[in-house]
């Protein structure tokens, strides 16, 4: 894989156009957003209680320029492509975090009404500003669910990615929680450990690993099969607020106010590489204070090869992984969050002015030592890798100890 140095075009900006009563600063924020798996949707939380559901990929016009998309209240609207249509969730809080999930298909005689048929359907998450999580479901935009249980903000939200409906989430109240919305929403586990706000959960590919941050300088691991506390990953020097696991939940990243990317080994607990972000050259560098580059978000890209951050020093970074400097850099002001497309290709943002920007991100073709380790560790721990017979440098390689 050779890194691409062609640095993010803005293909698209999206702009809340809001009612009179809605012409105030405060609460416009875009906390998140999201992709749904399959990529067919694009979740947007634009501030004051609203989340967008667009259908993706935009209509050609939009990835061309720049646009505004004029909100008019409550109705689902917008406009059709084919049967998808774009919708407005009324939340009645504000929303911080975004997650997306299929509801599975029902079994005969067990149909949920919001899926008709049978069919598999998709559900989005939104975590409140008063502690619930209402649970909505995409096509149609009628609630299912309102999870209540949290005194406090739900600051992020993150579905199990094998289909199980078990969602988690991260609040304030300096819990999280784990929800089976095949159970109705029943509430089955409180994890308690963190002395601060929760900022970010994420839950391993696999499945079998939970990873949440708070406002403290260490990151905590779970197992989700016991849902007890497997480690406490030391390391950073300032509150941990974002973190993510590769495609093959072989490495884990943190992203820190201290303005370093952490890299990983999420069953050893060892860390792999530090990523630090330091100003692009004097001119970016707009104040002495420490925090300048202070991080937001990280995310990994789906192939596993990049990652994406944005920081508080106006810039959206690129790493490929095996370097500690960045491939490419684009400038944003005020960037809270990113995500990659679940197919690559592209990276959406948001930022503090309920603003979502989308980019293009290197297209990479992987090569078949990476796909080989990819597959490969999707099902083998590093000591299971380890105790392989086979010679030392491809178990190097095969748990990302060489670069």
């Amino acid at each position: 894989m050779k890194p691409s140095g062609e640095e993010p075009v803005l293909l698209a900006e999206l702009k809340p156009g809001r009612p009179q009563r809605y012409d105030w600063k405060s609460s416009c924020e875009t906390w998140s957003v999201a992709f749904s798996p399959d990529g067919a949707w694009f979740a947007w939380s634009q501030g004051h209680c609203v989340v967008k559901l667009i259908p993706w990929p935009l209509e050609e016009a939009e990835l061309c320029k720049t646009s505004e998309r004029k909100s008019r209240g409550g109705k689902a609207e917008a406009q059709s492509r084919g049967a998808a249509k774009e919708k407005t969730l009324e939340c009645g809080q504000i929303v911080w975090g975004l997650a997306f999930s299929a509801w599975p298909a029902a079994e005969t005689g067990e149909t949920d009404p919001a899926c008709a048929g049978g069919l598999p359907c998709l559900i989005l998450a939104t975590g409140l500003n008063d502690g619930q999580i209402k649970v909505w479901e995409v096509q149609t935009g009628h609630l299912l669910f309102s999870l209540l249980g949290h005194q406090d903000v739900v600051r992020d939200l993150s579905f199990a990615p094998n289909g199980s409906l078990i969602l988690v989430s991260a609040s304030r109240d300096k819990t999280l929680r784990v929800w089976d919305l095949s159970r109705d929403g029943r509430q089955v586990q409180v994890l308690s450990g963190h002395v601060q706000w929760v900022y970010c959960c994420s839950i391993s590919p696999d499945c079998s690993m939970l990873c949440s941050v708070a406002g403290e300088k260490s990151a905590l691991l779970w197992s989700m099969r016991s849902y007890t506390l497997i480690r406490r990953l030391e390391g950073h020097q300032s509150s941990v607020v974002s973190c993510d696991f590769s495609p093959d939940s072989a490495l884990l990243v943190t992203a820190s106010y201290d303005a370093c990317v952490i890299m990983w080994d999420p069953y050893t607990g060892e860390q792999l590489r530090t990523l630090r972000h330091v100003p692009l050259h004097s001119a970016l560098d707009y104040s002495s204070e420490v925090h300048t580059s202070s991080l937001r978000s990280v995310c990994f890209s789906p192939e596993g090869l990049y990652l994406a951050t944005v920081a508080d020093d106006r810039l959206l970074r690129i790493w490929a992984l095996e370097l500690r400097s960045p491939v490419a850099f684009a400038p944003m002001t005020n960037g809270l969050c990113c995500m990659y497309f679940p197919h690559g290709g592209f990276i959406a943002t948001g930022t503090r002015d309920g603003h979502v920007q989308f980019w293009t991100a290197p297209r990479v073709l992987s090569s078949l030592k990476h796909l080989c380790r990819k597959a490969l560790r999707t099902f083998l721990t590093t000591y299971q890798v380890l105790a392989l017979p086979i010679p030392r440098k491809l178990k190097e390689f095969l748990t990302y100890r060489t670069f």
